[in-house]
């Protein structure tokens, strides 16, 4: 399958006081239409910026390149900027972090559905909502037609993050990203989302960029999942894949976080990742994981590390053989 998107070699840097934030370093990966790549790591490791730059939406100060940057063999390196305005909302989408605050609370749920659309397809008013009442309805909010008149703060928490969606399924994207569509909602209506984002991908044959710190959401819903540390990317492969058979040490902390049916029992201590996250100002040199690393060597702080493809789409970034990280841990290869 072709496709969709493309990104090799890819750099966000916000200069400082201090010296410039590498708030993206070295990014890459490929996906296709239809498929679901999770975008992993702690907050700050740069998931959010990396999918802000896709969109070039960065701060008027951070500075975006790339080797690479295609979607759908469109180069965005060398889009002007009327270019990408015609891109975004249209044939790229993006579900915002916290729905609580992402919709404008001085304009009605109509006209913040309808403005993209309107936009981009030079539709009519009447076209364009009889769209906007379609979208809400498949969305699952009810009574749409009603729902148009009303502002954000007259609806939920779940029902202002349906409205999300359907705004960013409006001109019917190739690609959405969804960063932490999820957050700040209830058990429940978190699982309602997570089906609800599953079905439009599937019916639109969308390919969805979930960006989330939640292991469990990309168990249920990735293909392909990419791990990122610090900026970097530090591992990459199939849900699966990395489940079962974690190569980085980083990736292998996250997991043992996580209790495991039928394996942890009560009141066993869950596992942590000791120590901090560096600082991203300034030269960086070695691992920067190497400060919380058990198995690190000295020449982890200062050599080039380099990404180690061990398979199509399998990669991982450690100076190390991930049969040496375990044999060090005391742990197992498998999860």
């Amino acid at each position: 399958m072709k496709s969709i998107l493309k990104v090799k070699g890819l750099h966000v840097e916000i200069p400082l006081a201090a010296g410039p934030l590498n708030a993206v370093r070295d990014v890459g990966f490929e996906m296709k239409r239809g498929e679901t790549v999770a975008l992993v790591g702690e907050s700050g490791c740069g998931k959010s910026l990396t999918a802000l730059s896709l969109m070039d939406l960065l701060p008027r100060s951070a500075k975006r390149r790339a080797e690479v940057l295609l979607f759908n063999e469109q180069d965005l390196l060398k889009t002007s900027e009327r270019e990408m305005a015609d891109i975004r909302g249209n044939q790229m989408a993006m579900v915002f972090q916290e729905p609580m605050t992402s919709l404008n609370p001085c304009y009605t749920i109509g006209d913040q559905l309808e403005e993209a659309f309107m936009q981009h397809r030079k539709a009519s008013r009447s076209e364009t909502r009889k769209r906007a009442v379609q979208f809400l309805d498949r969305v699952g909010i009810t009574a749409a037609t009603s729902r148009l008149r009303q502002y954000p703060h007259q609806l939920s928490g779940g029902l202002r993050q349906r409205v999300m969606i359907a705004m960013a399924l409006m001109c019917g994207p190739s690609l959405m990203i969804a960063d932490e569509p999820t957050t700040a909602l209830d058990v429940t209506i978190q699982a309602q989302i997570l089906s609800l984002l599953a079905s439009l991908q599937k019916e639109f044959e969308m390919g969805l960029i979930l960006i989330t710190h939640d292991l469990g959401i990309v168990a249920r819903m990735a293909d392909r999942v990419i791990v990122m540390y610090c900026g970097q990317v530090v591992e990459t492969g199939s849900a699966v894949d990395l489940f079962e058979n974690p190569l980085h040490p980083y990736t292998r902390g996250l997991l043992d976080c996580i209790p495991v049916l039928g394996k942890t029992k009560p009141g066993e201590h869950l596992g942590s990742i000791p120590g901090l996250v560096p600082t991203p100002i300034g030269e960086l040199v070695g691992c920067s994981f190497y400060n919380r690393c058990s198995s690190s060597r000295p020449e982890c702080a200062v050599e080039l590390i380099e990404v180690k493809e061990i398979s199509p789409g399998r990669s991982y970034r450690c100076l190390l053989s991930p049969d040496v990280c375990f044999r060090e841990r005391g742990g197992e290869a498998t999860r």
